[in-house]
């Protein structure tokens, strides 16, 4: 099966927001089309991610992966966090994530950035062998916190 990975448009955005709430319902959130839209639409206008596509061969996209742009002070250098990585359940198996995890790095690399950042549960099996084989490296060293705004 020929796939393309390009980087995605405006003229995307129908086909996009479909996987993208496929991608949030397997996250437990419950589907907003319209909301998944307008928040795709402005990070696409705003420029405030990249998002790569791919496409089969009769010009579907059957899988994404959206990147947003991060900064480390203490390498003074842009990195790229990969927030989303989602390919259709009849395509998976294909090395579609693998394209999609190339892209992301070829763009660290076009915009001489220190890397790519993401993080998946650690129940996630299938994610986790796939970001070991495509050379990620577990950070064992460090701990991530997050904090919850609840208004």
């Amino acid at each position: 099966m020929n796939i393309k990975i390009r980087e995605a448009t405006l003229q995307d955005l129908d086909a996009i927001v479909v996987l993208f709430d496929t991608y949030r319902l397997f996250y437990n959130e419950k589907s907003n089309v319209e909301k998944g839209k307008l928040f795709l639409e402005q990070r696409i206008k705003n420029k405030e991610s990249v998002i790569y596509v791919a496409e089969n061969e009769e010009e579907n996209l059957v899988g994404f992966t959206q990147l947003y742009p991060l900064f480390s002070s203490t390498r003074m250098r842009r990195m790229w966090l990969l927030n989303d990585l989602f390919v259709d359940k009849n395509f998976r198996g294909l090395g579609i994530s693998k394209k999609l995890i190339d892209a992301a790095k070829n763009l660290c690399q076009k915009t001489d950035a220190c890397g790519v950042s993401l993080e998946t549960e650690k129940s996630n099996k299938i994610g986790n062998n796939l970001y070991n084989k495509t050379h990620f490296e577990v950070d064992t060293e460090h701990n991530f916190y997050f904090w919850t705004n609840k208004q």
